[in-house]
């Protein structure tokens, strides 16, 4: 069978409805965004920045107050495309610097939350909390941070 008939043919049974794709594919089409509970004070921030929040380095906002990093688990799909493509790391290597600090006694691993609504309703009652969400889930408890 051609390639055109295969597109054809997925392109219908799609469309039947007899084939259905799994819930999170609709998602990954969804823009990732960093949000931050309302009494934090960031206008932007960079990546570089961010990186060094969610690996638990950067502990307190410009203004003294601590941050609370809330994530999801490594084998979350929006954890995996946050990772790569928000902070240009990888899953495993996040864990691995939350590792070396619960480890060493130096640092806590991050606050982890299953679903985007629960990471909504974290970011939106903690503060000092930073998370990600899709920008579906997004409503005016919490407040997105541009990066740069």
């Amino acid at each position: 069978m051609s390639i055109g008939c295969r597109l054809l043919y997925v392109t219908m049974l799609l469309a039947s409805g007899l084939v259905m794709l799994p819930s999170h594919a609709v998602a990954l089409s969804e823009e990732l965004l960093l949000i931050v509970h309302p009494s934090v004070e960031h206008q932007r921030i960079t990546r570089n920045t961010a990186r060094a929040v969610f690996a638990m380095r950067q502990r307190t906002w410009p203004d003294g107050q601590a941050i609370h990093v809330v994530v999801m688990p490594n084998g979350h799909p929006t954890h995996e495309r946050f990772t790569k493509e928000i902070l240009g790391v990888y899953p495993h290597q996040l864990q691995l610097s939350w590792d070396r600090l619960v480890f060493s006694g130096t640092g806590q691993a991050p606050d982890q939350v299953s679903t985007p609504r629960s990471m909504l309703e974290r970011i939106a009652t903690t503060p000092g909390a930073v998370g990600y969400i899709e920008r579906g889930y997004v409503d005016e408890r919490v407040q997105v941070v541009p990066m740069d």
